[in-house]
């Protein structure tokens, strides 16, 4: 599971329990065009699907799926202030059952528990992050992606426009010591002077008091430190995501038993209507008002 947002008001973990989602209409998912527009013109939305493809609906549709995940984890799964389980993986597993008419309910359980429940048909389907890389996973059914986790450059405000990810030359790039984004900038920025830090805090106080030129990290996490008091506009994104294969291609995936494509098939479906019919757009615009691409 994607670290939870340090910067997010931490939420408390509560045991397992099951929540029913139902075939409900959504109407957290009703933003109102007003709210989408204002948005659409600083807001970048990630597009993991072809457009223009034609996808005809699967024959085997579930009569219903039961996820599960893991809460505590800002702004997938977590508690709102009043006790409720929400986020962007929930709104996105009433989304996916709303497409496909499906009944649905998501079980919390520990992340490290997940892939056993799976296996003894506690639920279905595993919507918590689970990566497809792992020998233990790798006989699993996954889904296309959902939502990819690149790297990013941030700069001091000021520099954003000048800044150029090509030419690095001399600059100082403040990395997490031995993070993916350390290996990378080490490998594929030769000619800048890769500055390690302890951690991903200490590369954001680099930057943001000019230590450092940039610091070279988790665009996720980044998006939210932004426009936060700690920030304090100090610093913005400069260039683009990276997503450069066996650093930053794995994405987030929603995993079903061996025994069960149909299932996943039927998911990767949804998923591609979500987005054909702009649901997906609103969910990402709700959750991620910073965009990380």
């Amino acid at each position: 599971m994607p670290a939870s947002l340090p910067l997010l008001k931490t939420i408390c973990r509560v045991a397992a329990g099951l929540l029913t989602l139902g075939t409900l209409a959504l109407g957290t998912l009703a933003l109102g065009v007003l709210s989408v527009s204002a948005q659409e013109a600083s807001v970048r939305v990630p597009n993991f699907w072809d457009p223009k493809a034609v996808h005809d609906r699967p024959n085997a549709i579930p009569d219903k799926i039961q996820f599960l995940a893991t809460d505590g984890y800002p702004p997938f799964v977590f508690r709102d202030q009043h006790g409720r389980l929400t986020g962007f993986n929930v709104d996105l597993a009433r989304a996916l059952c709303q497409e496909l008419g499906s009944s649905c309910a998501l079980r919390i359980k520990d992340f490290e528990v997940l892939l056993p429940a799976l296996d003894e048909e506690e639920g279905d389907a595993i919507i918590s992050g689970l990566s497809r890389s792992l020998p233990s996973t790798r006989r699993l059914n996954f889904t296309e992606d959902y939502l990819k986790l690149p790297a990013r450059f941030v700069v001091r405000a000021y520099n954003a426009s000048d800044f150029n990810e090509q030419a690095l030359t001399g600059k100082r790039i403040a990395v997490e010591a031995g993070s993916r984004y350390e290996a990378f900038a080490k490998r594929f920025f030769p000619d800048a002077e890769i500055i390690s830090l302890e951690t991903a805090e200490a590369t954001r106080e680099a930057v943001k008091g000019g230590s450092a030129d940039a610091l070279f990290g988790d665009g996720l996490n980044l998006s939210f430190w932004l426009p936060s008091e700690a920030a304090d506009g100090c610093c913005a994104f400069a260039g683009g995501p990276w997503l450069e294969p066996g650093y930053f291609d794995e994405g987030m995936a929603i995993a079903t038993r061996q025994d069960d494509p149909e299932r996943a098939a039927a998911l990767t479906y949804a998923l591609r209507q979500l987005h054909q019919k702009g649901i997906y757009r609103e969910l990402y615009l709700r959750y991620f008002p910073m965009s990380f691409f």
